[in-house]
């Protein structure tokens, strides 16, 4: 991963530039995401770059995010299955009846 972000005489395409940040996440590296941002800022084409723009603008949560062990994912699950509900239920039931649903589900 990092002889990827090193570079090299040939031009990083459009799916290397993918690569190697879906890398940096799935393998937690945020220790180099700094450099990713760098160069992509520097080489990557006009919408990449752009997005590691972004990524710098935030990016104490971003390497947070690649380097920390917890996750919020059960917590978006179970909003996630309370918004199903909601919606599955707007305009036919009260809200008593809701929040039993909501409370009673595991």
């Amino acid at each position: 991963m990092a002889g990827r972000l090193a570079g090299g005489a040939k031009r990083p395409t459009w799916a290397s530039w993918c690569r190697t940040f879906s890398d940096l996440v799935r393998h937690q590296c945020g220790h180099l995401l700094l450099e990713w941002i760098r160069q992509a800022e520097q080489d990557a084409p006009k919408p990449m770059s752009g997005f590691a723009g972004f990524l710098r603008r935030d990016l104490d949560a971003v390497t947070a995010g690649l380097t920390l062990t917890w996750s919020s994912g059960v917590v978006e699950g179970h909003v996630n299955r309370i918004k199903t509900l909601k919606r599955a239920m707007y305009g036919r039931a009260p809200f008593p009846l809701l929040r039993t649903r909501i409370l009673t589900q595991p």
